[in-house]
């Protein structure tokens, strides 16, 4: 994993539509449209017995889950770690949508194939593995000014919903269906169709959006999104233990991605996440049986990492970009917007030598003039405190997307995932 060929992430849309920055200033200050059509996968489950085999595989409760409504859905190992996450959408009776990345997708599906219940599936892979077009356009309206985009296109008042709960709209004659929903954080709708009425409910967008100061986000913007929500994407997936023997070997090797950052160890183990230390803690509940219940019961009273924003010194940030314009071998180079360059990024964090966190999802929020990444550190390492990020690899490994470089410490303040206001009042204070 740490020298494999496999993309850090992947957006299969344009670059930019404008440019990164003004596409990241458009979800604060006006109004962005976001495509996720391509990129994401679509596991479409339905039977009988389909609620019932998901909440066995689900930390979260199904109490109260009815249609209309969707839940980030955790899954974990028979240790409790975390296989991955994505959206459940309770599209009707019997009928659900679960989307998000292929590590928790392609978990479901084997157990799927392995039950006895009265469950069937259907697979919509993203642009990397599908032949063809999506079942559904996917898009995302986001920013200060989207409801009143919605009004616009809708020619009524937008109804209030509830966070995570669905609605229906009719926008250029085609039904829409939407889930009140913000990837950065910001109020904004989901909207998704038929594949077929999408480029006719695109168009409505953008052009009913130029009074609004709409911008199309394109994959470089859209990378940075998750740094604004406080949401780590690409975990190491919990699967690589002997009771997973059976699972690796129906999974397709494709599928395991590569592996980078300054944290090594030789055990797979130490780069497992809990739920709590991904900031999922209060989406578990123990009031059904599920996969991993046991193990994180006996967990639960025990102290562990907390998710973190950490905000990179911007002096250490322009001291490794400096290196490249010097004599000598020079940083690890930082991408702008999104400077992660492994599908799965561990980079050790430190209090002086000693290891207190994995930094992980790392780039520039234009919004907060800030260069930051997503974290989770010792529960004694409390927001405002100084720690350093360990950035590049030694030994160097031989990913395509990793050049020669030394090792350099960048300094850290430890903030609240989401960073929220705390950019903006205590470290401006600072």
């Amino acid at each position: 994993m740490r020298n494999r060929d496999f993309p850090a992430f992947i957006f299969p849309i344009e670059a930019e539509f404008s440019n990164w920055r003004s596409e990241e200033h458009a979800w604060r200050e006006t109004v962005a449209l976001m495509d996720l059509s391509q990129h994401m996968t679509n596991l479409f489950i339905e039977g009988a017995g389909a609620a019932q085999l998901l909440s066995g595989l689900a930390v979260n409760s199904f109490v109260g889950f009815r249609p209309g409504i969707a839940k980030q859905f955790v899954g974990v190992n028979i240790d409790g770690y975390v296989i991955g996450d994505g959206i459940l959408f309770y599209l009707g009776e019997n009928s659900f949508d679960l989307v998000g990345q292929h590590s928790l997708v392609d978990w479901v599906r084997y157990n799927i194939e392995q039950s006895s219940l009265d469950v069937t599936y259907r697979l919509d892979g993203n642009a990397l593995v599908r032949e063809g077009d999506p079942e559904l356009y996917r898009f995302q309206l986001q920013g200060p000014r989207a409801l009143d985009l919605i009004g616009e296109l809708t020619g009524t008042a937008v109804p209030s919903v509830k966070f995570f709960h669905m609605t229906e709209f009719t926008i250029a004659g085609r039904h829409v269906r939407a889930l009140r929903h913000g990837m950065a954080g910001q109020p904004g709708f989901e909207l998704f169709g038929p594949w077929e009425d999408g480029l006719a409910v695109r168009e409505a967008i953008m052009n009913g959006g130029v009074r609004f100061g709409i911008q199309a986000v394109g994959a470089r913007a859209y990378g940075s999104t998750p740094l604004e929500a406080g949401w780590i994407p690409t975990p190491v997936p919990a699967i690589f233990g002997p009771e997973m023997a059976a699972y690796r070997q129906w999974l397709p090797s494709s599928r395991v991605g590569s592996l980078g950052g300054s944290f090594q160890s030789e055990r797979i183990e130490d780069y497992y996440l809990t739920p709590a230390e991904l900031g999922y803690g209060r989406h578990v509940k123990f009031d059904h049986e599920f996969v991993g219940r046991g193990a994180l019961e006996r967990r639960a009273e025990v102290a562990t990492r907390r998710k973190v924003t950490l905000i990179w010194n911007s002096d250490d940030v322009a001291d490794a970009m400096r290196s490249h314009l010097q004599d000598g071998l020079p940083s690890k180079w930082i991408e702008f917007p999104k400077a992660r360059y492994a599908y799965h990024q561990y980079d050790a964090v430190l209090v002086e030598d000693e290891l207190v966190g994995i930094s992980t999802d790392a780039g520039h929020l234009v919004n907060d003039s800030l260069f930051v990444s997503l974290a989770t550190v010792e529960e004694s390492i409390a927001d405002g405190a100084e720690v350093e990020v360990l950035w590049g690899e030694d030994p160097v490994s031989r990913k395509p997307s990793v050049e020669p470089h030394r090792q350099c410490r960048i300094r850290a303040v430890v903030a609240p995932a989401p960073l929220s206001d705390f950019a903006r009042t205590t470290y401006r204070g600072r």
